[in-house]
């Protein structure tokens, strides 16, 4: 489980400079990652002069991004932490400047995500902060925590993808952090807070804070917490996120961070290959899914057209086989910058799979259609009835691929894939900005069905 901890700042050196060796000490088995964000020069020239051993042996990786006119909040955190992922972060940890991790950060995160295999993110209990900050009259006692540790969040690189990160409306500081955990919170993704002994930040005066943006002092208070939680936003940003040219460890090689698809859905009808393509995300490394349950496809069904988009779709970041080809355009309008692909086959090799998939002899889980309480609704849907009809079927699948062709016609988020007649990753990959992995394309499902 790799941990990259992500910093970013601008002219922000001497905090750096009191908490940067300390956590790199405290904490030796993890990558720590800082992203200049348009500073003076002093802060790359600190990290270049008297971090050089970091540096040189792996432990520290330094970012810059030239391109700033000003600290933006959501923009620079998002830029650090998708240079976290191409540093092949596994969990993505949020370290302000003034932030002290604490010796064992690391050992007690990944404890946490082992243990915890469906825990998504840890943030400090909120609930709290305000009885943990000191004010005038509790300053003396030592239980209370220093302001600054509100923003730590760890988080797994595939969650923090599916959400398109920070929301980038937040270009000051006023609540980024606590809109992407209200975010988490709605689809349903499981956190649990960060011990307070891991929750601590050199003390400074706010006039730092506001430096950049003085209009942001109208946020110093609770009602953007309120604001925040009473919104319905889920996934934002539209897969353009982070986006910009950085340059990695004081090279002048310019490297570009792009926009990343916001969703990938595969709408291509059932026995075109779609368990095949499923496996081909996972390789690639999405949380994909396919067809994990009745009661999980209904679930998405009837989110969509109740609200216009699903919180149970939105836990994995690639889906495919049913229900997903038949919202391919609800999809299109719910989760702009998504990309689609249709899997096909040759007609008279589909109507002969789906017919053994029908059979009760040749598919071992047709029973279960039976007693879910989707399949059999959903054939309904499909193809205007659950019975096996070759004719029927075979005209409805025509018409989905027609209809999908001609709605994506023109566009260059649509891949139309043949998996048994075209190089299956170079057509993937390419269309996806992936690298083609060293291995064979997934071919399930070839023994005849």
């Amino acid at each position: 489980m790799n941990i990259v901890f992500c910093t970013t700042c601008k002219d922000r050196t001497e905090h750096l400079r009191q908490t940067l060796p300390r956590n790199l000490d405290d904490n030796p088995g993890s990558k720590f990652l800082v992203l200049d964000y348009g500073g003076d020069g002093d802060l790359l020239a600190y990290l270049r002069d008297e971090m050089a051993r970091y540096v040189e042996a792996g432990r520290l990786v330094v970012y810059s991004y030239r391109g700033a006119n000003r600290f933006h909040m959501a923009h620079a955190k998002n830029m650090a932490h998708r240079c976290g992922m191409r540093e092949g972060a596994d969990i993505l940890v949020t370290m302000d400047a003034d932030n002290l991790a604490g010796c064992g950060f690391e050992s007690y995160i990944r404890q946490k995500f082992t243990v915890g295999r469906d825990l998504s993110f840890m943030c400090p209990d909120f609930e709290a902060v305000f009885r943990l900050i000191p004010t005038e009259r509790t300053r003396a006692d030592p239980t209370r925590l220093g302001r600054g540790f509100s923003g730590r969040l760890a988080i797994r690189a595939a969650d923090f993808l599916k959400m398109g990160g920070y929301n980038e409306v937040f270009d000051t500081w006023r609540g980024e952090d606590i809109d992407l955990i209200a975010r988490l919170d709605r689809v349903g993704l499981a956190r649990r807070h960060i011990d307070d002994c891991y929750l601590n930040a050199v003390p400074h005066s706010t006039a730092v804070r506001f430096k950049e943006y003085p209009h942001a002092r109208q946020y110093e208070n609770n009602a953007i917490y309120t604001e925040t939680r009473k919104a319905t936003d889920t996934v934002v940003n539209n897969g353009v996120f982070g986006c910009g040219t950085v340059y990695r460890n004081f090279s002048d090689a310019p490297i570009d961070i792009l926009p990343v698809p916001t969703r990938v859905f595969g709408i291509g009808f059932q026995r075109t290959a779609t368990t095949s393509l499923h496996e081909a995300f996972g390789i690639l490394g999405m949380d994909s899914a396919h067809w994990l349950s009745g009661d999980w496809a209904l679930a998405i069904w009837r989110e969509m057209h109740r609200w216009g988009k699903s919180h149970t779709l939105e836990r994995h970041y690639a889906l495919c086989d049913n229900p997903i080809p038949l919202l391919y355009r609800e999809l299109d309008k719910a989760y702009p910058g998504s990309r689609f692909v249709l899997t096909v086959r040759e007609p008279g090799a589909w109507v002969r799979s789906v017919e053994r998939l029908w059979s009760y002899e040749h598919n071992p889980q047709r029973w279960t259609w039976d007693v879910d309480r989707f399949s059999h609704r959903v054939h309904a849907i499909t193809y205007g009835q659950s019975t096996f009809d070759a004719d029927v079927f075979l005209k409805r699948y025509l018409r989905h691929n027609a209809e999908a062709k001609e709605y994506f016609a023109g566009r260059d988020d649509f891949l139309l894939l043949d998996p048994g007649e075209d190089d299956g990753w170079d057509r993937l990959c390419g269309f996806l900005g992936s690298p083609v992995p060293d291995v064979p394309f997934p071919r399930a499902h070839q023994s005849g069905t």
